[in-house]
């Protein structure tokens, strides 16, 4: 007598899953991408707490990063003046060798303002996060 295997008691292969994140939100970082000086009030939630500021351009965000390097003092800061443009040719050459663009998987805001349980208010002249961090988001700011 043959004993079949049972389906649903044989050990599984492990699953990787990444989180999705929001195509609305994917759409309209893409639109304002279409426009360096175009910047909307945005608020999002993370898992730390709200998040609020200016949604900028990757472009308008990597020019003003490039502005704060310039301005970092230290024997080294002379290495960080082409960085963000350094940063940008990788990016790009690596996805050359994969499929057509896809949707944008960063998020950038300009005068960023993190609110939190734990503490006073953190304000960052630029911020950068996943795209899958963010578990909900509006337009506007609290007031």
């Amino acid at each position: 007598m043959t004993v079949e295997p049972d389906p649903l008691h044989q050990p599984a292969a492990p699953v990787v899953t990444e989180p999705a994140p929001d195509l609305q939100l994917q759409m309209l970082v893409r639109l304002i991408a279409q426009d360096d000086t175009a910047a909307l009030p945005l608020t999002l939630l993370l898992p730390g707490g709200l998040l609020h500021g200016e949604l900028i351009s990757h472009e308008a965000w990597k020019a003003d990063w490039a502005r704060g390097l310039r301005e970092v003092g230290g024997s080294g800061a002379h290495l960080l003046e082409r960085f963000p443009e350094q940063v940008d040719q990788e990016v790009a050459a690596r996805q050359g060798r994969q499929a057509p663009q896809r949707l944008p998987q960063w998020i950038h805001l300009r005068n960023a303002t993190s609110v939190t349980t734990a503490g006073d208010p953190v304000v960052m002249p630029l911020w950068r996060g996943r795209l899958a961090d963010v578990s909900g988001w509006s337009l506007g700011t609290p007031v």
